[in-house]
């Protein structure tokens, strides 16, 4: 997977922003504090210091000085689609735990974008926080190394595919369950021709997830039809023009899988808009059971994954790091995912 440009590179410091404006590192700090003391600063001093700090691209370290060895008693969280529903157990789940422990926590939204993780991580660089709580899916072991050296906040993440020494992951077994399902659908309801509406290979959970989906069929000796492999966004809209591209096949498919609910919902829409029946005509299947699952007709089967839980483990290993309670090397938290079975498939 290739690295996303500019998410980290050499971070600048205030010598650098001091050197570049020809003023003292002292006169940067008084600056970018607001703090004079008994030596006035020119406007156009403070200007250039400004202007300075914008084209280097400098972020204060707030963690620094003053500020060091005490508590914030703020959690930083980020999230890749707050429109999403499978999010928003996770957060609450996060916030309760903080709010036992006298915190509170900002949220931020990435889009699945890396210049929103990048975006995400120089604010939590400026602004101090005790711990960080991600779900993300660009970074790479760099850029963790970056945001644990200039902020000294614990750090806990969502997915299977994080693996660094200082970071505690929580994560699903959403491969195995992925597998199981599929093969559930072939097996059991007698599928030989599945549709998938999978995301690009930027998103590694995609990748993990068209894995287990191929290596399914391969078990039950089904052929491979790239026909079959549409793409989405993670979104209703997307699942809609996936589906919509899978029944314009010349032998369209008998089920669609989707790697997320909000796609197979707007892929049912899609395929019942067609006059399509689901499932007497095509099934349709998904991933996350959001509340959205139970609500469509027929009620989506999917494979349920437990945010609640996922938020629990996360801010729980956080706060152990937090209050001292374990220094330890990275930890891993795996939540079992189960498959629902519907009325869809």
């Amino acid at each position: 997977m290739s690295k996303p440009e500019g998410l980290h590179k050499q971070a600048v410091t205030m010598r650098d922003v001091a050197q570049a404006a020809g003023v003292s590192q002292s006169t940067v700090s008084r600056v970018l504090s607001g703090t004079e003391g008994s030596i006035l600063i020119g406007e156009e001093t403070r200007q250039r210091v400004l202007e300075t700090v914008a084209s280097l691209g400098y972020f204060p370290n707030l963690h620094a000085g003053s500020l060091r060895g005490q508590k914030t008693r703020m959690l930083a969280m980020m999230i890749a689609d707050i429109g999403n529903p499978f999010y928003h157990p996770m957060v609450r789940a996060v916030q309760d735990v903080a709010h036992e422990h006298r915190y509170d926590v900002m949220i931020a939204n990435t889009d699945h974008t890396s210049v929103g993780e990048r975006l995400f991580v120089e604010s939590v660089i400026r602004r101090p926080v005790d711990g960080v709580i991600l779900v993300p899916y660009h970074m790479v072991k760099a850029d963790f190394d970056r945001l644990i050296a200039r902020t000294g906040a614990a750090v806990a993440v969502l997915g299977q595919h994080i693996d660094h020494p200082q970071v505690d992951t929580v994560y699903g077994n959403d491969d195995q369950a992925l597998f199981e399902a599929i093969s559930w659908l072939v097996c059991e309801r007698g599928h030989r021709r599945v549709g998938l509406i999978g995301v690009t290979n930027e998103h590694s959970v995609g990748v993990r997830r068209r894995s287990a989906f191929v290596e399914a069929l391969r078990q039950a000796g089904l052929a491979i039809d790239p026909a079959l492999f549409t793409l989405g966004d993670w979104t209703e809209s997307s699942g809609y023009r996936a589906a919509q591209q899978l029944l314009a096949l010349p032998e369209p498919p008998t089920a669609v899988f989707a790697v997320n609910d909000l796609m197979a919902i707007g892929a049912m829409e899609a395929i019942q808009s067609a006059g399509v029946q689901v499932p007497q005509q095509m099934a349709v299947m998904g991933f996350d059971d959001i509340p959205q699952a139970t609500w469509v007709r027929p009620r989506l089967t999917t494979v349920a994954q437990y945010p609640a839980e996922m938020g629990r483990w996360l801010a729980t290993a956080l706060f152990e790091r937090i209050r001292g309670e374990f220094d330890g090397a990275g930890r891993r938290f795996e939540v079992k995912c189960r498959l629902c079975q519907r009325e869809s498939a």
